[in-house]
Protein backbone atom coordinates (compact mmCIF):
# COMPACT_ATOMS: atom_id res chain seq x y z
CA UNK A 1 0.00 0.00 0.00
CA UNK A 2 1.30 3.72 -0.65
CA UNK A 3 -0.15 6.67 0.62
CA UNK A 4 -1.05 9.69 -1.66
CA UNK A 5 -2.12 13.26 -1.71
CA UNK A 6 -4.46 14.10 -4.23
CA UNK A 7 -4.65 18.22 -3.95
CA UNK A 8 -7.70 20.08 -4.68
CA UNK A 9 -7.35 23.12 -6.88
CA UNK A 10 -10.05 25.74 -6.64
CA UNK A 11 -10.32 27.57 -10.23
CA UNK A 12 -11.65 31.45 -9.42
CA UNK A 13 -11.29 31.64 -13.84
CA UNK A 14 -12.27 30.05 -16.45
CA UNK A 15 -10.25 26.70 -17.81
CA UNK A 16 -10.82 25.85 -21.41
CA UNK A 17 -12.67 22.26 -19.66
CA UNK A 18 -14.54 24.53 -16.56
CA UNK A 19 -15.97 27.71 -18.00
CA UNK A 20 -18.26 28.53 -15.28
CA UNK A 21 -16.00 29.12 -12.13
CA UNK A 22 -17.89 28.04 -8.48
CA UNK A 23 -18.99 31.34 -7.56
CA UNK A 24 -21.61 31.27 -10.48
CA UNK A 25 -23.14 27.72 -9.24
CA UNK A 26 -26.66 27.68 -7.56
CA UNK A 27 -26.29 26.50 -4.26
CA UNK A 28 -28.04 23.00 -5.43
CA UNK A 29 -25.03 22.53 -7.47
CA UNK A 30 -22.76 23.02 -5.14
CA UNK A 31 -24.76 20.93 -2.91
CA UNK A 32 -24.36 18.24 -5.13
CA UNK A 33 -21.13 18.74 -5.94
CA UNK A 34 -19.98 18.18 -2.17
CA UNK A 35 -22.60 15.32 -1.63
CA UNK A 36 -20.36 13.37 -4.74
CA UNK A 37 -17.19 14.18 -3.23
CA UNK A 38 -18.57 12.87 0.41
CA UNK A 39 -19.89 9.50 -1.16
CA UNK A 40 -16.72 9.21 -2.90
CA UNK A 41 -14.54 9.13 0.28
CA UNK A 42 -17.53 6.89 2.25
CA UNK A 43 -17.01 4.31 -0.53
CA UNK A 44 -13.28 4.76 -0.47
CA UNK A 45 -13.73 4.35 3.61
CA UNK A 46 -15.66 1.15 3.10
CA UNK A 47 -12.59 -0.47 0.82
CA UNK A 48 -9.57 0.81 3.35
CA UNK A 49 -8.58 2.86 1.18
CA UNK A 50 -9.27 6.13 2.81
CA UNK A 51 -7.31 8.19 5.34
CA UNK A 52 -8.19 11.63 5.51
CA UNK A 53 -9.56 14.65 3.81
CA UNK A 54 -10.14 18.28 4.76
CA UNK A 55 -11.46 21.33 2.89
CA UNK A 56 -9.39 24.66 3.40
CA UNK A 57 -11.06 27.95 3.92
CA UNK A 58 -10.67 30.48 1.25
CA UNK A 59 -8.50 32.54 3.43
CA UNK A 60 -4.66 32.28 4.12
CA UNK A 61 -1.30 33.70 5.19
CA UNK A 62 2.17 33.52 3.70
CA UNK A 63 5.24 33.45 6.31
CA UNK A 64 8.52 32.61 5.96
CA UNK A 65 11.41 32.57 7.68
CA UNK A 66 13.70 36.32 7.75
CA UNK A 67 16.88 35.17 9.26
CA UNK A 68 15.75 37.92 11.58
CA UNK A 69 13.40 36.97 14.36
CA UNK A 70 10.28 37.37 14.27
CA UNK A 71 9.65 36.12 10.31
CA UNK A 72 7.13 38.47 8.12
CA UNK A 73 3.73 37.43 7.13
CA UNK A 74 1.49 38.66 4.45
CA UNK A 75 -2.34 38.29 3.58
CA UNK A 76 -2.98 36.04 1.11
CA UNK A 77 -3.79 33.51 -1.12
CA UNK A 78 -7.07 35.59 -1.90
CA UNK A 79 -10.21 33.84 -3.32
CA UNK A 80 -10.15 36.44 -6.42
CA UNK A 81 -6.55 34.67 -7.54
CA UNK A 82 -6.82 31.90 -10.56
CA UNK A 83 -6.08 29.18 -8.73
CA UNK A 84 -6.58 28.19 -5.21
CA UNK A 85 -5.86 24.86 -2.93
CA UNK A 86 -9.68 24.38 -2.24
CA UNK A 87 -8.17 20.86 0.26
CA UNK A 88 -7.03 17.66 0.04
CA UNK A 89 -7.71 13.94 0.51
CA UNK A 90 -5.27 11.31 1.38
CA UNK A 91 -5.91 7.54 -0.04
CA UNK A 92 -3.93 4.55 0.70
CA UNK A 93 -4.12 2.92 -2.54
CA UNK A 94 -2.33 -1.15 -4.05
CA UNK A 95 -0.57 1.22 -6.89
CA UNK A 96 0.17 3.72 -8.63
CA UNK A 97 -2.71 2.76 -11.42
CA UNK A 98 -5.61 2.87 -8.65
CA UNK A 99 -4.44 6.34 -7.12
CA UNK A 100 -4.80 7.62 -10.74
CA UNK A 101 -8.22 5.79 -11.38
CA UNK A 102 -9.46 7.52 -8.46
CA UNK A 103 -7.72 11.27 -8.84
CA UNK A 104 -9.91 10.93 -12.56
CA UNK A 105 -12.86 9.65 -10.68
CA UNK A 106 -12.84 12.51 -8.37
CA UNK A 107 -12.06 14.77 -10.97
CA UNK A 108 -15.37 14.20 -12.46
CA UNK A 109 -17.38 15.58 -9.76
CA UNK A 110 -20.34 17.85 -10.83
CA UNK A 111 -20.59 21.13 -11.55
CA UNK A 112 -22.82 23.78 -13.35
CA UNK A 113 -25.66 22.37 -14.47
CA UNK A 114 -24.91 19.27 -13.05
CA UNK A 115 -21.79 18.23 -15.51
CA UNK A 116 -18.67 16.27 -14.67
CA UNK A 117 -16.13 19.64 -13.91
CA UNK A 118 -12.89 17.88 -15.09
CA UNK A 119 -10.89 19.18 -12.55
CA UNK A 120 -7.50 18.75 -12.30
CA UNK A 121 -6.35 17.37 -9.04
CA UNK A 122 -2.42 17.41 -7.88
CA UNK A 123 -1.56 13.58 -7.45
CA UNK A 124 1.79 13.31 -5.00
CA UNK A 125 3.06 10.42 -3.39
CA UNK A 126 4.26 10.60 -0.02
CA UNK A 127 8.17 12.11 0.48
CA UNK A 128 10.08 8.52 0.66
CA UNK A 129 7.27 6.45 -0.99
CA UNK A 130 7.93 6.28 -4.30
CA UNK A 131 5.14 5.32 -6.53
CA UNK A 132 4.83 1.73 -7.54
CA UNK A 133 3.62 1.93 -11.18
CA UNK A 134 2.88 -1.59 -12.44
CA UNK A 135 2.71 -0.79 -16.40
Amino acid sequence: MAKYLLLKHYRGAPSPVNDVPMDQWTEDEITAHVQYMNDFADRLRNTGEFVDERALAQEGTWVRYDGEGRPPVTDGPFAETKDLIAGWMIIDVDSYERAVELAGELSAAPGKDGKPIHEWLELRPFYGHAPTITE
